[in-house]
């Protein structure tokens, strides 16, 4: 893995990563030890030339005719042309017509493939107790209004943590201009990276609430039949707090769909 790449999933993980510059005053020396002995030389491949000609008169044994001599090295052109030609020029009236002509391109020719660019989104995450897991899709933590809303939205469904909790942002990637080979795996990858860290304040999600809709979230946590695959957890979400706290409408819509977190809540304090 990179530098740069590891760094990046350290810094999701909450951990500092530290590196040593100069030897400590009296530390020890670095311990010797015994190289491995070096691997014996392989011999270098035979020309492509040479390679050809032990292939034709093998095949010739094989039927039964008698080897073919290889032909005097003058007769070689000195510089092949590269690929296909190449072969062709040394195979001579072997090849066929039709096949030389669909002979495919070669590789120098063809484009090269780019690599794409990273997912770009934004997160405010909590943890109730460190127990159910919120996610806000949004660039800004939550106003004092939509943080209250929530609180008494949780209140009102039989969801009372000891203490409402912090938000705080997730934000990816977290160093810009980084190549990617798979950015929707990545983004996944530094998501889990983050909540394992948090996993040292006491992070135990058992149950994932997510207020608000974004089509990178979507495609991020694919929740599927009230379930998250990615942090393997049952799932809710809902409309934004911003929403629900300027329409009575939807805070009317949202109750039922609400009726089972006081039971799944306690469920969750009930001893084994």
């Amino acid at each position: 893995m990179p530098e740069p790449q590891r760094l990046q999933y350290l810094e999701a993980m909450g951990l500092t990563a530290w590196v040593s510059r100069y030897r400590l005053p009296n530390a020890l020396p670095t311990p010797g030890c015994e190289w491995a002995s070096p691997e014996p030389e392989v011999a270098a491949p035979k020309p492509p030339g040479e390679r050809l000609h032990a292939l034709l008169d093998e095949a010739a044994q094989t039927r039964g005719a008698t080897p073919r001599e290889a032909p005097v090295e003058p007769e070689l052109p000195q510089r092949p042309p590269a690929g296909p030609r190449k072969a062709r020029a040394l195979l001579g009236d072997m090849v066929p017509a039709a096949e030389a002509e669909t002979a495919p391109e070669p590789a120098a020719a063809r484009p090269a493939q780019r690599t794409g660019e990273a997912l770009s989104f934004t997160l405010q995450v909590a943890c109730l107790d460190g127990r159910w897991l919120i996610l806000l899709p949004q660039e800004a933590a939550p106003a004092a209004i939509e943080v209250r809303l929530l609180h008494h939205l949780l209140q009102a469904a039989g969801v009372v943590p000891e203490q409402m909790p912090a938000f705080e942002a997730f934000r990816w990637p977290q160093v810009e201009g980084l190549p990617v080979e798979a950015p929707l795996e990545e983004a996944r990858e530094g998501l889990q990276a983050f909540l394992a860290g948090r996993r040292r304040r006491g992070w135990v999600p058992e149950r994932l609430l997510v207020f608000g809709d974004d089509a990178v979230l979507d495609e991020l946590l694919t929740l599927v039949d009230a379930h998250c695959p990615l942090l393997a957890l049952p799932a809710w979400q809902g409309p934004a707090l911003g929403e629900l706290a300027g329409s009575a409408e939807a805070k009317r819509a949202l109750w039922p769909r609400m009726a089972d977190w006081r039971h799944a809540w306690e469920a969750g304090h009930a001893p084994d």
